[in-house]
């Protein structure tokens, strides 16, 4: 099963929001429509009834990243269970698109589509896939981004556990802030250093006075 696919499902769809910047791009049945990609079957579901449902479980996969970024396992495990129960999978074996080099399928879990609509489609893979994730790899690879005031979810696929930003745009421009505020504090301990220097001096010439 494609884990890092299925989960990658719960990131895309909490990204849609920057709450810190004010910014929602969730607002029509299109934008919803380009959060299942390649899935356009499912996607051809989506009504303008599902803008508001994707929302609602968006605040809630939020939620999952905000416990775990917090390091409350149990709350984000509760959270995703609630999610998991509300939205439950359904499986099945698939082999379209995948064969061996024998031309026979290569036989996989896949999870199907919800027939009910669009968004419980959706939330099901999505809950399932960071399921998955959470599992095999860890409460504390589920992150949010530090680079305020960014704090977009993303995976730790990391080898060390070391990711700490969404994207490599938001490293840099976190380690040029930190940059700037290490000079601009040299620059205050080298002036706060002269200044002490030259009234040390002045104190000496007007004891010899």
């Amino acid at each position: 099963m494609e884990l890092a696919y299925y989960s990658d499902y719960a990131v895309r769809l909490v990204n849609s929001e920057e709450p810190a910047r004010g910014k929602d791009s969730l607002t029509s049945v299109e934008a919803v429509r380009d959060l299942f990609g390649a899935n356009s079957t499912a996607a051809r579901r989506t009504t303008d009834a599902d803008v508001t449902r994707f929302r609602s479980v968006r605040g809630r996969l939020r939620a999952v990243f905000e416990a775990a970024d917090k390091g409350d396992e149990t709350l984000a495990v509760d959270l995703l269970n609630s999610l998991l129960l509300e939205f439950p999978v359904s499986p099945q074996i698939s082999g379209h698109d995948f064969r061996d080099e024998d031309g026979r399928p290569l036989w996989h879990m896949h999870l199907a589509d919800h027939p009910s609509n669009a968004t419980a489609g959706y939330a099901a893979i999505a809950a399932m896939g960071l399921a998955f994730h959470l599992t095999e790899y860890g409460v504390d690879r589920l992150g949010l981004c530090e680079a305020a005031p960014c704090r977009n979810a993303y995976l730790d696929t990391s080898t060390n556990r070391s990711r700490r930003y969404c994207s490599d745009r938001c490293a840099t421009r976190a380690n040029v802030a930190a940059y700037r505020a290490r000079k601009r504090l040299e620059a205050d301990r080298s002036g706060s250093s002269g200044l002490a220097a030259e009234s040390a001096q002045r104190t000496s010439v007007s004891g010899e006075r």
